[in-house]
């Protein structure tokens, strides 16, 4: 998966077939390629395509306009965190160090959004984004980094979540067990 990219445009849907349907469209009303298009539980689907900005937003507009009712949360992200992108595929090679930072949202889409702002205003390392499989639609997010740092990404990314009532809880553990460490 190419990690440099553009801009980012996600739109998520509380129904399959609508999902589908918008995805088309949204390839078809813009000059963009897809980056991420499946379903998610429970019963959902996740549309992602990248580009210039201006093609992910007018991709994204046109989107919205057919989804109506059927969207649950969207973003367009321009310039992207190259490691959110590593991190939404499980290919983040960030080892854990003292202090873990998690965040979980409603909607993968907040997750995304509030991941590439934690590690755009701060020193931390991401470690997964985990979308909303086997999580009952629910998103989540891990970092790492020196404690203040940690900190400060996690009071950032729960800020931008917190905007549009996604999220569930956020954390900050300081020296992290040894023994945890591997199921993280």
């Amino acid at each position: 998966m190419n990690t440099n990219l553009q801009a980012v445009g996600m739109i998520e849907f509380n129904s399959i077939a609508m999902g589908i349907e918008t995805a088309d469209h949204m390839l078809k009303s813009a000059s963009v390629n897809p980056l991420m298009m499946k379903t998610i539980c429970p019963g959902k689907y996740l549309v992602a395509v990248h580009g210039d900005v201006s093609s992910v937003q007018s991709a994204v507009d046109a989107g919205l306009e057919l989804a109506q009712s059927a969207m649950v949360d969207y973003l367009v992200i321009p310039n992207i965190e190259p490691a959110v992108v590593s991190a939404m595929s499980g290919t983040n090679a960030s080892e854990i160090t003292s202090t873990l930072g998690i965040i979980e949202t409603f909607s993968v889409t907040s997750a995304i959004l509030a991941a590439d702002s934690a590690v755009k205003n701060s020193d931390v390392d991401l470690i997964e984004v985990r979308i909303a499989m086997g999580l009952g639609g629910k998103a989540f997010f891990t970092l790492t980094g020196d404690l203040s740092n940690v900190e400060a990404a996690i009071n950032n990314a729960a800020e931008v979540v917190a905007n549009n009532g996604m999220l569930v809880r956020k954390s900050v553990i300081a020296s992290l067990s040894a023994e945890l460490k591997p199921y993280i």
